[in-house]
């Protein structure tokens, strides 16, 4: 019992520190120095290192589960308390109204786009998100998954709406990975641009196919729209994954005007919400991965990304 007892309140102050490191990295308005290079990059390095399904839901919550069922015969009561703390967890994340308590934070974070006309931008900049490889039904030719496609939806609302000259963003490299050459023949970008024109009767000026991760979207885009004296754009992407977009784009250089889709808040409602499903965990996935991306970005560049 005593063994139970110590164990418990260390598990405690560890928990309850961690809410305040979390707190001070992702939801503080202020600006973060900057971490001296010399003493945090091998630490920033390392973390990145770790497979990113290893700190996320649901691969995260089973492995709490798993240890709560290691501790259960030396520290009984520790053990129920970290496995039924893991499973609960577990339920109510992959429900869609347990997803919101993440999603929402992020979402309200930017507001649609209701007058793109009017908001003085010269282009309109869409990012990629994953991809299907190989569709059978397209030639074996790789296509946007579904959330990159609901980007390239909007994007050929928006351009249709401004007549702006759009730009698709992203290669098939993950971040610090080293590209492989066929991945390099056919990208995201480009998969974006042949929907667009293809399938949505929009042209697409500029593709840009060498990026690997959001900063690398911002960065390679920017250079490309500098050439053309292109300043301020619209911003199409995700609204959860707005907020570390726009912080990228706008330390690249750019003025940048919100365009988010896919607005999950306020779709979870009546007592179904509630009951775990597929789409549920994703929301929750996705969410906890761009907080945790604020976190990363804010410890690596001093301030939100």
């Amino acid at each position: 019992m005593r063994h139970d007892r110590l164990f418990c309140s260390h598990a405690y102050h560890f928990e309850k520190l961690l809410d305040v490191i979390i707190f001070l990295t992702v939801y503080s308005g202020r600006p973060h120095p900057a971490m001296p290079s010399t003493t945090s990059e091998p630490v920033l390095n390392l973390l990145n290192a770790i497979p990113r399904d290893l700190i996320l839901p649901p691969t995260s919550l089973f492995l709490v589960i798993a240890l709560g069922l290691v501790l259960w015969r030396p520290f009984p009561r520790a053990g129920r308390i970290v496995a039924g703390s893991g499973l609960a967890a577990l339920a109510i994340l992959s429900s869609n109204a347990g997803a919101g308590f993440f999603v929402e934070p992020l979402e309200r974070m930017t507001t649609p786009l209701l007058a793109p006309q009017d908001a003085g931008a010269q282009a309109i900049v869409v990012l990629a998100a994953g991809r299907l490889q190989r569709a059978p039904e397209y030639g074996a030719r790789d296509i946007p998954d579904y959330i990159a496609l609901a980007r390239v939806r909007y994007a050929a609302h928006l351009q249709r709406r401004t007549g702006l000259p759009l730009l698709v963003s992203g290669g098939n490299g993950s971040s610090g990975a080293q590209v492989k050459p066929e991945d390099r023949v056919y990208t995201k970008a480009d998969a974006m641009a042949t929907a667009l024109r293809e399938d949505f009767g929009v042209p697409v000026q500029w593709v840009e196919g060498n990026s690997r991760d959001t900063g690398e979207n911002a960065s390679y885009s920017a250079a490309l729209l500098r050439k053309d004296g292109v300043k301020r754009v619209l911003l199409v992407t995700d609204a959860m994954h707005m907020a570390r977009a726009r912080s990228v784009f706008e330390r690249a250089g750019l003025e940048v005007v919100d365009a988010p889709t896919m607005f999950f808040s306020g779709q979870a409602r009546g007592a179904g919400a509630w009951l775990p499903s597929a789409e549920g965990m994703r929301r929750s996935w996705y969410a906890v991965y761009e907080l945790l991306g604020i976190g990363w970005y804010r410890l690596r560049f001093g301030q939100a990304a």
